[in-house]
C-alpha cells in the first residue's frame, strides 16, 4: 500500500469516527428524553398541570423536536452549502449538548410551577433545531469523503449513531434505574444523571469533530466559487418532488424506530395498569440488546447497498420491518423480559436494513450545489412525516381501541408508503458526486423524469 493510499485510509477512518460519534451523542440526547418521558417527566412536569392528559402532553413534547427540525435544516442548509459541512456539524453538536444538560438541571413543577414544563418545551425546541441541522453535515462528511464503491458502507457510519445512541442511552438508564438510583430515588433525583452525563459526551464529540477536514466536494465547490446563493430556494424550485419522495422513503423507518427509541415501548411495557408490567430496567435492557442488532444490520445494509444497489436493500428492509411489526407488539404485552427481548431483536433487523444506506442514496439524489439543503430537508421531512407524531398516534390508538395491534397496522401502512417511494426514485448508485458532473446529477432523479437515469459504473 503506498503512502497516499495509507493516508486516504486513515482519513476515511477518521471521518467515519467523527460522523458516527457526533450522531451518537446527539441521538443519545434525543433517546434519553424520549425514554425518560413516559417513565418520569410525565409525572414531574406535565401531570400536575394536565392531570390525565399528562402522558399525551409528554409524548407531544417528544414530537416538538420533530416540528422544529425543519427550521434547523433550513438554517444549516444555508450555511452548509455556503461555508461548509464541518462548521455546521460542530455548532449543532454544541447546541444539542447544552440543551440536554440544562434539562438535567431544570427544576420540576413542584419547585417552579407551570414554568417547568414551559422551559422544558423550549429546551426541546433547541434540541429539534440542533438535530435538524446536524444529520446532513454528518451524512455528507461521510459520503462525500468516501470512495465511489464504498459510499454505502462509509455512509452507514452516521446512521450507526442512532443504534449507538440507543445502546448508550439504554445502558445508562438501566445502570441508573437499576443500580445507582433504584425505585423512588430514580424518580426523585436519579433521572437527572443521564441528562448531565451528556456534557461529557459532547466534549468528546467536539474534540473529534474539530480534528477532521472539510469534504473534498465542498472544498472544490468553494475553490471554484460555485456555491448557490440561496440553496433552499433553488432546491424547492427545481427538486421539490425529489424532497417529498425522499422524505416518504425515510418516514416508515422513522415511525418504526420511534416505537423502540421514542419512549412508547418503555411507557407501554411498564404501565402499572397492565396485567403484568415490566420493570423500567428490564425494558431498558431489552431495548439495549435490540439496539445491538439494529447497529449490526445498519452497517451490513450500507455494504450490501454498494454491491446490490440502494433500492433492493431498502425494499427488503421495509418488507422485513412490516412483517415484524405485529409480532413485536404482541410480544411486548406478554409481561416477559425474554419475549420482549426477542421482539426487539427481530424488529431491529428491519430497522437497520432500511436505514443504513439512506446517506448514500440521499447524496446521490441531489446536485452538489444544493446537496446539503436537499439531504437535510429530505431527512427532516421524513422525521416529521414518520416520527413527529408516531408516539402520540400510538398512545391514541391504544387508548381508543384498547389494542396494541392497531399500532402494528399503522407501522405496516407507513412501511408500504416508503416502499412506493423507493420505486419512484431512481437508484443512482455510483454516480459521480463531484461538481464537474452537475449536469448528470440534475437529470434522471425520479421515474417521472423523461431523461434516462445515469448509468452505473
Amino acid at each position: 500500500m503506498n503512502t497516499r493510499t495509507e493516508a486516504e485510509s486513515r482519513r476515511s477512518r477518521k471521518v467515519a469516527l467523527a460522523s458516527m460519534i457526533g450522531t451518537t451523542v446527539e441521538w443519545y440526547d434525543v433517546i434519553i428524553y424520549a425514554q425518560t418521558a413516559g417513565l418520569v417527566l410525565a409525572t414531574l412536569f406535565f401531570a400536575p398541570v394536565a392531570g390525565d392528559l399528562g402522558l399525551l402532553l409528554t409524548f407531544g413534547s417528544v414530537g416538538v423536536t420533530f416540528i422544529f427540525r425543519p427550521l434547523g435544516a433550513i438554517l444549516s442548509s444555508f450555511f452548509g452549502d455556503r461555508i461548509g459541512r464541518k462548521p455546521v456539524m460542530v455548532a449543532t453538536l454544541l447546541l444539542m449538548g447544552i440543551a440536554t444538560t440544562l434539562i438535567g438541571l431544570l427544576p420540576t413543577h413542584a419547585s417552579i410551577g407551570v414554568l417547568a414544563p414551559i422551559i422544558l418545551v423550549l429546551l426541546r425546541i433547541l434540541q429539534g433545531i440542533a438535530v435538524g441541522g446536524e444529520w446532513g453535515a454528518a451524512a455528507l462528511l461521510a459520503v462525500e469523503s468516501a470512495a465511489t464503491r464504498t459510499r454505502g458502507r462509509q455512509g452507514s457510519f452516521p446512521q450507526l449513531g442512532v443504534p449507538m445512541g440507543l445502546l448508550l442511552a439504554s445502558g445508562v438508564l438501566a445502570l441508573v434505574a437499576g443500580v445507582i438510583a433504584p425505585g423512588e430515588a430514580y424518580l426523585e433525583w436519579g433521572w437527572r444523571i443521564p441528562f448531565l452525563f451528556s456534557i461529557v459526551l459532547v466534549a468528546i464529540g467536539f474534540w473529534v469533530r474539530r480534528s477532521v477536514d472539510e469534504t473534498p466536494v465542498f472544498l472544490d465547490l468553494a475553490k471554484k466559487r460555485r456555491q448557490t446563493k440561496v440553496p433552499l430556494a433553488t432546491l424547492l424550485k427545481r427538486y421539490w418532488l425529489v424532497v417529498v419522495l425522499a422524505g416518504v422513503l425515510f418516514a416508515g423507518n422513522n415511525a418504526s424506530g420511534q416505537m423502540l427509541a421514542g419512549g412508547f415501548l418503555a411507557s407501554y411495557a411498564t404501565d402499572s395498569a397492565r396485567a403484568v408490567p415490566l420493570l423500567p430496567a428490564e425494558v431498558s435492557l431489552a431495548t439495549l440488546i435490540g439496539s445491538v442488532m439494529w447497529l449490526v444490520s445498519t452497517y451490513v445494509a450500507g455494504g450490501l447497498s454498494d454491491r446490490f444497489g440502494r433500492r433492493p436493500v431498502f425494499v427488503i428492509g421495509y418488507a422485513a420491518l412490516a412483517l415484524a411489526a405485529l409480532p413485536f407488539f404482541w410480544l411486548s404485552e406478554l409481561g416477559s423480559f425474554a419475549l420482549l427481548t426477542v421482539g426487539c431483536v427481530i424488529f431491529a433487523v428491519g430497522l437497520g436494513i432500511s436505514y443504513g444506506a439512506i446517506p448514500a442514496w440521499y447524496a446521490e439524489l441531489f446536485p452538489a450545489d444544493v446537496r446539503y439543503a436537499g439531504v437535510s430537508l429530505s431527512y427532516t421531512l421524513g422525521n416529521v412525516l414518520g416520527g413527529a407524531l408516531s408516539p402520540l398516534i400510538a398512545v391514541a390508538l391504544v387508548q381508543s381501541t384498547g389494542s396494541i395491534t392497531t399500532v402494528g397496522l399503522y407501522l405496516i401502512v407507513m412501511c408500504a408508503l416508503s416502499i412506493v417511494a423507493a420505486f419512484l426514485l431512481r437508484d443512482r448508485t455510483r454516480i459521480d458526486l463531484s461538481i464537474d458532473n452537475a449536469e448528470e446529477q440534475r437529470r434522471g432523479i425520479t421515474v417521472f423524469d423523461r431523461n434516462d437515469s445515469p448509468a452505473r459504473v
